[in-house]
């Protein structure tokens, strides 16, 4: 088991933040890592996600919703090729600093015995962080702009 977890420091409420993870039409837009998600953000549903590290080929999935809590929790599980070769547990999670303020957590879990050979662990990370500071930016400037 391998995990990645990348923290951003928010100056915008969790509501805010959650608005920019949920807008999942506007991801080619502004997001660097996850280019694209098509479906719903409702458990059990199937999304189709295209991801791209920084400097890799890009890859598109198809992982189930398997929780949501409005405002703190997205998480989805996917899978490459069969159950158990290259599994991916990913996770949104936003925690309320003080009012105005919001700590972001994305971390993905992977399990598998392809693991070893098909993750490039620098590259997700360097993924993740790029992601976080774009959801950062975007929410900032929400809120910045709604004053």
């Amino acid at each position: 088991m391998k995990q990645i977890e990348v923290f951003e420091e928010i100056d915008a409420p969790p509501d805010v933040v959650w608005d920019v993870l949920l807008e999942f039409d506007t991801y080619p837009e502004w997001n660097p890592f996850v280019r694209e998600i098509e479906g719903l953000p409702v458990v059990g549903e199937r999304l189709r996600v295209r991801i791209q590290p920084p400097g890799s080929h890009g890859m598109t999935f198809r992982p189930e919703v398997v929780a949501l809590e409005e405002s703190r929790r997205l998480v989805w599980h996917g899978r490459l090729l069969v159950p158990f070769a290259f599994d991916g547990y990913h996770e949104f999670h936003l925690e309320p600093v003080d009012d105005d303020r919001t700590r972001l957590l994305q971390r993905e879990t992977f399990r598998g015995a392809l693991v070893p050979v098909l993750l490039d662990e620098e590259r997700v990370e360097r993924g993740f962080r790029a992601m976080n500071e774009a959801v950062r930016e975007r929410a900032e400037r929400r809120v910045t702009t709604s004053i």
